[in-house]
């Protein structure tokens, strides 16, 4: 097997921690011996507890540990550096004896960004860096997003009827259908925050919670002129800057904005948005609420049908 294979068994790894192991990034190791058998592997499974490494080193059978010596641990991200709520496991790592380190790609947390990579090869370990990086990157772009641009990674939200409005004259419109809501309520068990803005929430009064998945509901937010979301927010200057600086400050990974139309196009005028997720229903309305244009530089990244509604994903 080549390196790219075991990195992509990593991935599958890391995969299992999406629930468990934020605000830390999912990762995952896997040992393999000198002769190609993977003897060892694991993920980060929760906030708090042992990290991929670690998980993929208390994993190897006693019989197979003077393997060790000769073998190559791969990692979708860096080994930390660093002593956090666990030991650094570049220690770790070097402690073992592994002769080599396959990683997927570099943190981008200040505190490790590279360290990790250098403290394994000032111990005389042989590391490849850099093995289906934008697949590791896709797997924690919420998480680099984050440490990379201090903010959080942003998707807007909205669904829409095949003549692109988003209600009926003024009036709520059922859109989504009982399966595309449960994909959104899954969608927002996985996120930090969800935001609309007042016009919504006075018209529809939504829940925004996970009621239809299992799983933490997200932090609720209303833009309102008349109330502050949070302390400081100044509606003379752009409210936008202001929201994105506030939720880096609270810890915010990952912010899901549904609406409505001015909400959304604020966002897309700022430039604020990592991905945008319409939801097109085979129905038409004679008037209503324009639904937002998809800037310029809007790539598709996926499309899928359920129930003859089509959700698209775009990206930047």
């Amino acid at each position: 097997m080549t390196d790219e294979q075991y990195m992509r068994r990593c991935l599958q790894l890391a995969g299992c921690g999406i629930m468990g192991a934020k605000p830390n990034p999912m990762v995952g190791a896997v040992i393999v011996s000198g002769d190609g058998r993977i003897i060892g592997e694991g993920y980060h499974r929760r906030c708090g507890g042992p990290h991929a490494e670690v998980n993929a080193f208390a994993s190897v059978r006693p019989e197979d540990e003077p393997l060790l010596s000769d073998a190559t641990i791969y990692v979708s991200l860096e080994p930390c550096s660093h002593y956090g709520k666990t030991p650094p496991c570049a220690d770790l790592i070097i402690k073992k004896g592994v002769k080599r380190c396959v990683v997927g790609c570099v943190d981008p947390f200040a505190k490790v960004h590279g360290r990790g990579i250098q403290k394994l090869r000032d111990a005389g370990i042989e590391v490849t860096v850099g093995v289906l990086d934008d697949e590791c990157r896709e797997l924690n772009r919420r998480f680099i997003t984050f440490n990379e641009h201090h903010r959080p990674y942003i998707t807007l939200k909205w669904a829409e009827t095949a003549n692109h409005f988003i209600d009926d004259d003024g009036r709520a419109l059922a859109i989504s259908t009982p399966f595309t809501k449960m994909l959104s309520h899954r969608m927002r068990a996985q996120a930090d925050a969800i935001l609309v803005g007042r016009t919504t929430d006075e018209r529809e009064h939504p829940q925004l919670n996970t009621r239809l998945w299992a799983g933490p509901s997200p932090r609720r937010i209303v833009i309102d002129s008349r109330r502050q979301a949070f302390e400081g927010l100044d509606f003379s200057r752009p409210v936008v800057p202001q929201l994105l600086a506030w939720l880096y400050d609270e810890r915010c990974q990952w912010l899901i904005v549904e609406g409505g139309a001015a909400t959304l196009n604020s966002f897309i005028a700022a430039g604020a948005w990592d991905e945008i997720r319409i939801e097109t229903a085979p129905i038409t309305v004679a008037a209503g609420t324009r639904a937002p244009q998809l800037p310029d530089c809007a790539r598709l990244h996926t499309q899928q049908t359920f129930d003859g509604n089509t959700i698209r994903i775009y990206r930047k």
